[in-house]
């Protein structure tokens, strides 16, 4: 265990790649990944001192589920995993990826002029029709989406009944600010029990390393909304990013950094994970 960081504490954020040449890339695509395998992964963890993580079904796979299955088929203590998947599956497709160790659906509302921003990814209305097996696994939404965009999706969500969880602090630039009607709709979900939040991805919001100050607010913001509906990711291996690939190690500091109160990092890091993806207490 490294100083400051509890025990169990996990990565809610993370994709895994290839080997290409056994997990092909789906066709189109908006981008090809290096291979980040299985068990470079496994040895971030080891490096970072985190002893778990959740493998999030990446845009360059498409639907094809295949490599994050096998990932979390060979490390089942350690990882849980988010899939994609729309009205092709059934409810014994969704069975069985609970048995390999997915506890969630991620939905693609992420826009950019109105246009999808990546190819790959499945919407909203796909999934809905899927929310009575949710229930009954006990699953829950991912949703990556500009929080700009998420005052106009409420209604719908509203009537979910799974939890929902959404990516990157609501990856909305930080020159919008905490003010945004959009980032104000996300922080009263967090504060009202009805979101919940990844307190990752700061340079998805366009700030800048080392420090990533611009995002301070938004990271400040959610934590004293409601800091039991929050996990934090690393994003690893932060496919397409702005401004140059960041470093793992130093977006957890910069976590570390804003998140001084040991009690906060164990609600954040381990005791909300631990409910959110069914790894065991203890």
């Amino acid at each position: 265990m490294k100083p400051g960081i509890p025990a169990g504490a996990t990565d809610c954020h993370c994709h895994i790649f290839g080997p290409a040449a056994r997990f092909p890339y789906a066709e189109p695509r908006s981008y090809t990944p290096e291979d980040e395998t299985l068990e470079d992964y496994l040895a971030l963890l080891d490096r970072l001192g985190l002893d778990r993580g959740v493998i999030v079904q990446p845009s360059a796979y498409d639907r094809d589920n295949a490599c994050t299955l096998d990932a979390l088929k060979r490390a089942p203590d350690r990882l849980r995993g988010i899939a994609v998947v729309g009205s092709e599956a059934t409810a014994e497709t969704l069975r069985a990826m609970h048995r390999d160790g997915i506890r969630g659906l991620r939905a693609n509302e992420y826009r950019r002029d109105g246009a999808a921003a990546y190819h790959g990814g499945v919407r909203l209305a796909e999934i809905e029709p899927l929310m009575p097996v949710m229930v009954e696994l006990g699953w829950h939404l991912q949703l990556w989406i500009d929080a700009r965009h998420l005052p106009e999706l409420e209604p719908r969500l509203a009537k979910l009944p799974v939890p929902i969880v959404i990516d990157h602090m609501g990856r909305m630039h930080h020159s919008h600010g905490v003010a945004d009607p959009g980032f104000q709709a996300l922080r009263r979900g967090v504060a009202e029990g009805r979101y919940h939040a990844k307190v990752s991805g700061t340079y998805r919001l366009g700030a800048l390393g080392p420090d990533y100050a611009e995002a301070k607010p938004f990271h400040d913001a959610l934590v004293a909304a409601n800091p039991d509906a929050l996990v934090w990711g690393t994003d690893w291996p932060h496919p397409r990013p702005d401004g140059g690939r960041p470093d793992a190690a130093r977006l957890l500091q910069v976590f570390l950094d804003w998140t001084p109160d040991a009690a906060l990092r164990q609600r954040i890091l381990v005791d909300t994970p631990a409910r959110l993806y069914d790894f065991p207490s203890g």
